[in-house]
């Protein structure tokens, strides 16, 4: 498997949930590299920034922004190694997140049935852009889809981003709730039309202020809870940024 990497190891870390419905919800995190889109705003562009390519990212304001070589950024597991990482935690609700990790569906299956073989008790989210349908052999696995559908503020096409069979799928699961990324007030027109089109239940639906630091995401929580409250959807912040702020293991 293809994991993102922290230092000498692979980027596999316990900590609290901190975006969704679960959140502060103690959990192992499993993060996936590679990418099938490229966010303008993402923070975890090292999982898909390689040099070479030509998508740009908002951290090139920074003058030392550099794009990351993929060799450096990538850390290759057996699912065996990657099983027994992730039980040397304690925690066992296990986070599969990215990058997209449904880039790698099938080994993910593999990976969470040997997790439910060795313990039980494992519970397993998936945090996905929404673009890939998951093999039903991890499906049948997947207690919680966080599905975070990327609008026009994401600098992706809309042929890259909306894929009609995957949003359809995920918006008739009972498993999945959709997190949206909200950068202004404009794209709740984006989120309306998105709900309409592909039937998804209001009350599967949380906004997220865009922000990697605690004063941008307090913020732009001021006009963004009214509009929750007005369009009746959840609100949803990121705990972690205000706990950790923006590092890599948190």
């Amino acid at each position: 498997m293809k994991l993102a990497r922290d230092g000498e190891g692979p980027e596999i870390f316990q900590s609290l949930q901190g975006e969704g419905v679960s959140v502060g919800v103690p959990s192992v995190f499993a993060r996936l590299s590679l990418c099938n889109l490229h966010c303008h705003w993402c923070d975890t562009d090292y999982t898909w920034n390689w040099e070479g390519t030509p998508y740009p990212h908002a951290n090139e304001a920074d003058p030392a922004y550099r794009k990351f070589r993929r060799e450096d950024e990538i850390l290759t597991l057996s699912i065996e190694d990657v099983a027994a990482r992730i039980l040397g935690f304690t925690a066992r609700n296990i986070i599969f997140t990215g990058g997209e990790p449904l880039i790698q569906g099938k080994d993910l299956a593999k990976l969470a049935t040997l997790l439910c073989e060795r313990d039980p008790s494992c519970r397993f989210e998936i945090e996905t852009n929404g673009t890939l349908v998951p093999p039903p052999e991890l499906d049948a696995l997947v207690a919680q889809y966080n599905v975070s559908p990327k609008l026009t503020n994401s600098r992706n096409t809309e042929a890259e981003r909306e894929k009609p069979e995957a949003l359809a799928f995920f918006a008739g699961c009972e498993r999945a709730w959709f997190k949206f990324v909200v950068a202004d007030q404009a794209d709740l027109s984006e989120i309306d039309t998105l709900r309409e089109r592909y039937s998804i239940p209001r009350e599967r639906i949380l906004l997220m202020p865009c922000g990697t630091d605690s004063a941008t995401l307090r913020d732009s929580s001021t006009w963004l809870a009214p509009l929750c409250l007005e369009h009746g959807y959840r609100f949803g912040d990121r705990l972690h940024v205000h706990l950790y702020g923006n590092s890599r293991g948190t």
